[in-house]
């Protein structure tokens, strides 16, 4: 049987990734990505030359079929999505379904993810911590997950874009105004910044911005957690 690599690739530094990661996809036979023109500048930069096959939520089911086909026919194949670890909040497990119940081995190429990253700099000491990604972009969904969230016990992370970062901190500011909070924007990239506090104080730095640029990821810790650092 052939193998499927689930490749992590660069959030933003393409410094960060791995040698292990550039071998297989030299190796392979064929790169399924998220989005073909983004892996492309990634292989690009590295000379490498790979036939490129597109994989994106979309289509996914679709292309895992002639994936698997393919690997039937004794091919390697890598999968990559735009950036990070593959199927965290990303397309892929069903990918990974497929190949693994066709027969074929599954072997993941670890690498850079957002959410290890943010966890690593958070500077909360949760024992648990849930990935929730990205939430509802309507108001309703958005605030009635966020509840349940905040309920339970454990810390969460989760994934914003700069046009809903300041509703979902003003949310948390309402429901949980001292419940500490860790934002990564832009991680790894030219303009990096990590802001730290209360969800008040930090929505109070957000809300004051005229304008919000790059990707976020936030940190919320578990309900015992008030703010501990200043900002």
């Amino acid at each position: 049987m052939a193998t499927l690599f689930i490749v992590a690739t660069p959030i933003g530094n393409l410094g960060d990734v791995s040698p292990r990661a550039l071998e297989t996809l030299s190796s392979v036979d064929m790169v399924a990505a998220e989005d073909t023109r983004q892996t492309l500048k990634l292989l690009t930069h590295f000379g490498i030359r790979v036939r490129l096959l597109s994989c994106r939520a979309q289509n996914e089911e679709r292309a895992a079929v002639k994936i698997v086909k393919a690997l039937d026919e004794g091919k390697n194949i890598a999968y990559t999505s735009d950036a990070g670890s593959p199927a965290l909040s990303d397309p892929g497990a069903l990918l990974v379904s497929k190949a693994a119940e066709a027969g074929h081995t599954v072997v993941p190429i670890p690498g850079p993810s957002a959410f290890a990253a943010l966890v690593s700099v958070s500077g909360a000491f949760d024992k648990s911590v849930v990935f929730e990604g990205f939430l509802s972009p309507k108001a309703g969904r958005r605030r009635s997950r966020l509840q349940e969230l905040l309920a339970a016990e454990s810390a969460f992370v989760l994934y914003e874009s700069p046009h809903r970062i300041v509703k979902l901190f003003s949310d948390l500011a309402e429901f949980e105004s001292e419940r500490y909070v860790c934002v990564g924007r832009e991680m790894t990239k030219l303009h990096e910044e990590y802001m730290r506090g209360s969800a008040a104080e930090v929505y109070a730095l957000l809300a004051g911005k005229e304008e919000q640029r790059g990707e976020f990821s936030v940190y919320v810790s578990g309900k015992r957690r008030k703010a501990f650092l200043k900002l």
